[in-house]
């Protein structure tokens, strides 16, 4: 296997336009990943003219990397002209290692997202149990029946997910909320939802491992309360007592144990509900859960989702609609260069358990609409309350 490089460079130009930088790199480095922010700035750029200039010396710095499979997380740090002189400074920050077909990744592992392309580490792993509505059910390899699909019992099978650490520096730059694990205060009248910043969960497919000599491997205010470095180890960053702790003590409205999948017309949407707990008053009760929805498009066509209708059903007997533009404010564009979105909300009930099903009104590029379905999930509570989360317990 060749060596796997993982690169950062800066451009400096008179006249460029991001999309054919972008478009030159690919060209000679064969790249795989590209961050948010060249996408960004391509976005801001896109109309002006890339010069001659500027492609002969993307080539020229690029003679010598040809022919080295290549793998970079690019940052564009914009363009700007010095006496009509154009740079390309390409800069090595890591190197990318073989993804793991078989086994788990160990704590402390430095990954980048396969689809969203931010940098992480891996705080532990989480087995779950995913009901993915595109795969034919069959006995074998299966563990339990949802029956809480809409006309189909789907058997679920078990898979690896992991507990990751963004990079904070990473953050702006990503089409998922970076601050989607949220959790009720301690209080129990208090109404207010609690966020830590910069935590995600991802499949073992969508992990890509890498090590790398920078200081500080990643940026975020966890990071040296929960790992330590040991530059003998494999990987070099191991799990303190702190982490431990705070995963043992916040295990309840941490935990991963259920996920939904369903393809509509090459738009796929994962779901991962989280009971967070019981809010009581003299009269109610009353059970909050969250949910992260990904959206990808698996297809060429750029879509764009118009709508959500969802169907909210209690086990006290309600059923609830609920209709509205977009997603948390957003209506979000999948692309073939941005291809997935992925946020979090909440639902709450009057009783211990329910279960939610809908769509998405997604609008492709040519003028085609049609609903996108999301998959029916279980809405269940726990019996013990959730721990308000302390990194310093």
């Amino acid at each position: 296997m060749p060596v796997l490089l993982l690169l950062q460079f800066n451009v400096k130009c008179s006249i460029a336009a991001a999309w054919e930088v972008q478009r030159a790199v690919h060209t000679l480095t064969q790249l795989h990943i590209i961050t948010r922010q060249i996408q960004k700035s391509a976005m801001e750029l896109s109309r002006l003219v890339i010069g001659f200039g500027l492609k002969k010396s993307l080539l020229d710095a690029g003679r010598s990397v040809i022919g080295v499979q290549l793998a970079a997380y690019a940052r564009f740090k914009g363009f700007e002209s010095r006496q009509r002189r154009h740079y390309v400074k390409l800069a090595e920050v890591g190197k990318l290692e073989q993804p793991k077909v078989q086994g788990k990744y160990e704590t402390g592992q430095l990954i980048l997202h396969k689809v969203f392309g931010y940098r992480g580490v891996i705080l532990f792993p989480w087995l779950a149990r995913v009901y993915d509505r595109d795969l034919p059910n069959k006995k074998e390899g299966t563990e339990d029946g949802n029956f809480n699909a809409v006309g189909k019992e789907v058997k679920g099978r078990t898979h690896t997910f992991y507990q990751v650490l963004i990079d904070q520096r990473d953050c702006p730059f990503i089409r998922a909320q970076t601050e989607a694990v949220t959790f009720l205060g301690n209080h129990e009248s208090s109404r207010s939802l609690y966020a830590i910043p910069g935590l995600d969960y991802v499949a073992h497919e969508d992990i890509l491992p890498y090590t790398t000599n920078e200081k500080p491997a990643l940026q975020h205010e966890l990071f040296d309360k929960f790992l330590s470095y040991h530059p003998d180890r494999e990987p070099q960053f191991s799990a303190q007592d702190t982490l431990k702790a705070w995963q043992k003590k916040n295990h309840p409205w941490l935990e991963l144990s259920d996920v939904h999948k369903e393809t509509t017309e090459n738009i796929r949407v994962t779901v991962i509900p989280f009971y967070m707990g019981c809010r009581e008053s003299q009269t109610t009760s009353v059970y909050w859960w969250r949910y992260c929805i990904r959206l990808e498009n698996l297809g060429d066509l750029s879509v764009q989702l118009r709508e959500r209708h969802w169907r909210i059903f209690s086990l006290s007997g309600t059923l609830e609609t609920v209709r509205g533009r977009g997603v948390v404010g957003q209506e979000p564009v999948l692309s073939k260069t941005l291809p997935a979105f992925q946020y979090s909300s909440h639902v709450s009930l009057q009783a211990p358990s329910g279960h939610m099903w809908g769509t998405f009104r997604m609008e492709r590029e040519d003028g085609y609409a049609f609903d996108c379905r999301i998959p029916p999930f279980s809405l269940e509570s726990k019996a013990d309350e959730p721990a308000t989360p302390n990194a310093n317990t």
